[in-house]
């Protein structure tokens, strides 16, 4: 992913020169090609990531296009008053890029876990979230950011997803796509985790369960017709997020459901608490409680 959205920005900040790249050390390595080819057009801000943002939303009031890019759990929780005030209050044309989404840092423990982010983020006027969950897709996004005015906060994984499409699609904002076609249960995800939805979503199938796969890219605002046309569908409904259960994708479309006064059954897979030991990424999934195992297990008994 990480790859993708360098490559997405560096050829859109070729074309356009009011496009920047401002990190705050973080990544300087993988900005190598762009601090050689548009030397200009980078900024390096060290760490301090309130004064990145600040320094993004008075650049964007002079015209400029500033994609703000450090590890999203420093982004969303340090900077938060910046976001808030700065950028969404004053609706400046601002890109808060996010990396490391949910554990996917899973050496390094839950002060580097972005597993909060989109509750925070979410309740912010003004700002769109875009959580792409394929490199493909990750590109779209980026492109749907710069063409839209105004805050967008992007979340990525880092550089090891697998894509997940198989041919080009049309990304639009605002707009769920569906993965997998299913009658017996809705599985709708968000991000990076998708690849274990589909997996989850492969398991089931074997046991004769058609489960159907949303995949909601755009987090705010969000696809209210593919969640109510997966509820008359399955009448089971099942959301998967590597973040908290609360204020993320579970909430969103918990909050969907209930206003629309549809019957439907309906779980939330994602963090009970902070997030919890360390190793690979799908052992810190496992051992949070959304491992594809687990999910799969869970999802047999529920049913």
């Amino acid at each position: 992913m990480r790859t993708a959205y360098l490559d997405t920005l560096y050829q859109i900040a070729k074309e356009d020169k009011r496009v920047y790249a401002l990190i705050s050390d973080n990544g300087a390595i993988v900005y190598d090609k762009y601090r050689k080819g548009l030397p200009s057009q980078y900024l390096n801000l060290g760490i301090s990531e309130a004064n990145m943002l600040g320094m993004a939303a008075g650049m964007a009031s002079c015209g400029k296009i500033p994609f703000a890019y450090t590890i999203g759990a420093f982004l969303s929780y340090r900077a938060y008053e910046f976001i808030r005030n700065d950028i969404c209050l004053q609706n400046q044309n601002v890109k808060i890029v996010g990396t490391g989404a949910g554990e996917v840092y899973s050496a390094l423990g839950p002060t580097h876990h972005t597993t909060e982010d989109l509750g925070g983020l979410r309740a912010l006027p003004n700002l769109t979230v875009l959580c792409p969950a394929s490199p493909l897709e990750v590109k779209r996004a980026v492109a749907a950011a710069y063409q839209q005015e105004g805050p967008v906060y992007l979340r990525l994984g880092t550089n090891k997803e697998p894509e997940l499409y198989q041919q080009d699609y049309l990304f639009e904002v605002g707009k769920a796509v569906t993965l997998k076609e299913g009658k017996d249960i809705a599985l709708i995800g968000t991000g990076s985790i998708l690849k274990d939805v589909l997996e989850v979503a492969g398991l089931l199938e074997k046991e004769g369960i058609q489960a159907k796969v949303v995949n909601i890219h755009t987090l705010k605002p969000i696809d209210k017709e593919a969640i109510l046309q997966a509820v008359e569908e399955t009448g089971r409904v099942v959301t998967v997020e590597d973040h908290s259960i609360i204020g993320g994708l579970g909430s969103a479309a918990a909050e969907v459901i209930a206003e629309s006064g549809q019957a439907v059954s309906f779980r939330r897979f994602g963090l009970k608490g902070f997030s919890k030991g360390y190793g690979t990424y799908a052992q810190v999934k496992e051992q949070n409680g959304i491992g594809v195992g687990q999910m799969f297990r869970e999802i047999m008994e529920w049913m």
